[in-house]
């Protein structure tokens, strides 16, 4: 595990910050929401279970089967995906032992109860703990800006997805591979700066979905409803020019945007 990674999500409960809220960890996606409309909690919550439902539904009809999350942070999205997508059984996989634990502890009844559904387990994106062919679908959720080796996360879905299986990502890339990409979003963003997000461009995830055997890869631009959401959402606390609403400038000056990748 990368240092910056275990210092961010290991000591305080990200998911506690005000920015997030109902355990779920990602930026949001807004385009069912008023956005001229004050934003409290509940729709906060609901941009990111909306995230959710998008990367859910672009796996395509639900066919049952096992899920798996890479990336699931507190489980939030697998309870998500457990309750609207059908599936039947649902593995949350995380790096950061702290986060597994605080998952656990959000869904001690669902595990309690339906033991069999759901199960969280650590690992790598890179290097997965699990049998060959043994899921039906995986999915990440703003968690695939950190991994190290996009080759090697590429390679590993397909590895553990069987034959007719499907991949979505949402996360955030940069929208080409000028050189000098990096240190423009370490000049605006302190997460880059840190290293916590890892600038890379979106092609980059698309030609490793190819390289690793995948077939059918699309790419999809969902910027127009995270950004400006997202940073409606931050001006409650944070004021123009702070780094935290660069994002939304990173993403008008097209450096920065969020993308839905799929692949099959």
């Amino acid at each position: 595990m990368r240092l910056v990674v275990q210092e961010t999500y290991g000591p305080a409960d990200l998911s506690g910050d005000r920015i997030f809220a109902g355990g779920f960890i990602n930026f949001g996606h807004w385009g069912a929401i008023d956005l001229a409309l004050p934003l409290g909690e509940a729709e906060r919550i609901r941009s990111q279970e909306d995230l959710y439902r998008l990367v859910l539904d672009a796996l395509g009809p639900p066919r049952g089967g096992k899920g798996l999350e890479v990336g699931c942070g507190l489980g939030m999205g697998c309870a998500v995906a457990l309750r609207e997508h059908g599936f039947a059984a649902i593995t949350g996989m995380d790096i950061h032992p702290e986060q597994l634990r605080r998952a656990r502890s959000a869904h001690t009844d669902l595990l309690r109860e339906e033991p069999a559904r759901l199960r969280f387990v650590q690992g790598a994106a890179e290097s997965m703990p699990f049998e060959d062919e043994e899921f039906d679908a995986v999915i990440s959720v703003e968690a695939a800006q950190h991994f190290p080796d996009l080759g090697a996360f590429a390679a590993e879905t397909r590895r553990v997805l069987r034959p007719g299986g499907r991949v979505a990502v949402a996360s955030f890339f940069t929208v080409d591979d000028a050189p000098g990409r990096p240190g423009e979003l370490a000049r605006l963003l302190d997460t880059f700066a840190s290293g916590l997000d890892i600038a890379r461009p979106v092609r980059a995830l698309a030609d490793a979905f190819l390289e690793a055997g995948f077939t059918d890869v699309d790419v999809e631009s969902i910027g127009p409803h995270v950004w400006p959401g997202w940073d409606l959402w931050l001006s409650q606390w944070w004021a123009p020019g702070t780094w935290p609403r660069n994002f939304l400038r990173a993403y008008e000056q097209r450096i920065l945007d969020y993308y839905l990748v799929t692949a099959g």
